[in-house]
């Protein structure tokens, strides 16, 4: 009989210790919760950015002609009633596939925590108001 309250008493302590460290590894194997970056942080190395995109976009990346670039400013997202993002204006006259200038172009660029997330074609107003600066990088891009 005292063998058998011996083996208990060791079950029992080993369960004892083991239960504690079973709740210790159990807390620490769960994921952090995900770090949530502010959508609305502004883009730092934007014009690199942009080219590094434009490289692949667009169907002949060399010879484009009359670029120009706005600073970031944060705007309300189209289609979007109080959503805002910092966005960028940018025009420029690009090659087809067929090797033919498509003509000057606005587009807007949205930025999402500060990386390029969207080109799309700007409407005329949304430009309209844009401090153009030229963009001389564009010009100079290859493939």
């Amino acid at each position: 009989m005292a063998d058998d309250s011996g083996r208990t008493s060791r079950a029992l302590r080993a369960a004892l210790v083991a239960l504690p460290l079973a709740a210790l590894a159990s807390s620490c194997a769960r994921e952090p919760p995900p770090v949530v970056a502010d959508p609305n942080t502004p883009p730092v190395n934007y014009k690199a950015d942009i080219l590094a995109y434009l490289r692949t976009y667009l169907n002949n990346p060399t010879g484009v002609r009359g670029a120009y670039i706005g600073e970031p400013e944060l705007r309300s997202v189209p289609g979007a009633s109080t959503a805002q993002r910092y966005m960028v204006c940018l025009r420029f006259n690009a090659k087809d596939s067929t090797g033919k200038y498509e003509g000057s172009r606005d587009r807007l660029v949205a930025f999402l925590s500060g990386r390029l997330d969207t080109l799309m074609p700007a409407r005329k107003d949304q430009c309209e108001k844009t401090n153009w600066q030229p963009f001389p990088e564009l010009e100079k891009l290859t493939r």
